[in-house]
């Protein structure tokens, strides 16, 4: 049996104060865009340089609750999870497709949102099994 493994673990900060909303069947979806910086050394100019990857989070369930009432524009989390590929069509007949990142743990590294000396929520990790399918995208 060959190896599989689709795991990701990205530190970065929100573009854009998280959306929260819910599917047909009442399952709480929160979705976020994540900016991941990375610096490298430019071999031929030897400069510094700084790439930004975005990246589509979402969130299910009742950690979907809680980042949506802790998270805003600019706070950073650590979020673990594993990719997914977005296919649709657009309203020119293209195939468009996006690659995002679907949460099962966050984990919040400021405390933005937070009164002062409160503490960061924890977020609970949830299993696997309750995360929803691809019939319970509301989009």
């Amino acid at each position: 049996m060959p190896a599989e493994l689709n795991k990701v673990f990205l530190i970065g900060n929100l573009t854009r104060d998280p959306e929260l909303r819910y599917t047909g069947s009442g399952k709480p979806v929160c979705n976020f865009d994540l900016a991941v910086n990375q610096s490298y050394k430019d071999a031929a100019s030897n400069e510094t340089k700084k790439d930004t990857l975005f990246i589509r989070i979402s969130v299910w369930n009742k950690m979907a609750e809680i980042c949506a009432e802790y998270l805003k524009k600019g706070s950073k989390v650590l979020v673990e999870g594993r990719l997914r590929m977005d296919k649709w069509e657009s309203s020119e007949g293209k195939t468009r497709t996006r690659i995002d990142a679907q949460a099962q743990r966050v984990q919040f590294l400021d405390a933005r949102g937070a009164a002062p000396g409160e503490p960061v929520p924890e977020v609970p990790e949830e299993p696997e099994e309750s995360q929803a399918v691809d019939d319970d995208i509301p989009f």
